[in-house]
């Protein structure tokens, strides 16, 4: 069985070389989603980064993450989840990894697209400037919002704002989850917390908008490489008209 070890904010050094390797750039594969989210485990073997996630009621393995012949890897993760008696499931499978899956182990998988858990990728040119027709609404709440709130500016996430910004979270969360007490949403308060409670162990970068002399909206995000930044957390008020285009655009131009 392998040795998987709960993940700390302190494995961030030896583990995200391993991520960087990662033949796509799927949220899975970001360190700070790994620790914020869920009850994640990894381990490393040989040139690879194996993990071993809970969420959502189920249990899986994010397809190994290194360089080299990954083959003794996923023969190591198949005889693990034998010898724990559950289902090996893979996730983040790529078309050349389901390749390589069927090549090594013919027809002993069953292949489907996670539709609900898909990312999605944006230029960040495209969010920074927001020009041409596709953007015009999202250009029109920028600019309705800057109309209506000229005292408005942005601040970087950092000690000096964390405390307004804690407790705009914290109301934004109490008030979803009394309209919907049965959702998700004290999942996503933990993984925040968690985000606030080691924010530069876990490189974390955010910005801060206010409005009218209060926190009007926040967003925490970290690179996946040096191409790609995932962005975890965006709440704004929606008495704010404008406000979460307001805070995607400036982080965008921030980035």
């Amino acid at each position: 069985m392998i040795d998987f070890q709960p993940i700390t904010p302190e494995h961030r050094e030896e583990y995200s070389p391993f991520l960087s390797q990662a033949a796509h750039r799927g949220c899975a594969y970001s360190f700070a989603n790994q620790y914020m989210w869920g009850h994640q485990r990894a381990a490393v073997l040989g040139d690879h980064l194996v993990m071993f996630s809970h969420f959502s009621g189920h249990t899986m393995y994010p397809f190994p993450a290194g360089e080299g012949d990954v083959k003794p890897i996923l023969d190591a993760i198949i005889a693990d989840s034998r010898e724990r008696g559950i289902p090996c499931r893979f996730s983040g499978v790529t078309e050349r990894e389901r390749e390589l899956l069927e090549s090594y182990y013919p027809g002993a998988f069953r292949y489907h697209c996670d539709r609900d858990n898909y990312d999605y990728v944006y230029d960040i040119n495209d969010l920074a400037d927001l020009k041409g027709k596709k953007f015009q609404p999202k250009r029109n709440h920028v600019n309705r919002f800057l109309a209506d709130h000229p005292d408005a500016y942005i601040l970087p996430l950092d000690e000096v704002t964390m405390a307004d910004c804690m407790a705009f979270t914290d109301r934004w969360f109490r008030l979803r989850q009394q309209e919907e007490p049965e959702g998700d949403y004290y999942i996503e308060q933990r993984a925040l917390a968690r985000a606030y409670a080691h924010y530069r162990q876990l490189g974390l970068v955010g910005l801060v908008l206010y409005a009218d002399g209060r926190l009007v909206a926040m967003t925490i995000g970290s690179f996946l490489s040096e191409e790609m930044v995932d962005v975890h957390f965006e709440k704004a008020d929606l008495d704010y008209n404008g406000a979460y285009a307001v805070i995607n655009r400036a982080f965008a131009r921030h980035i």
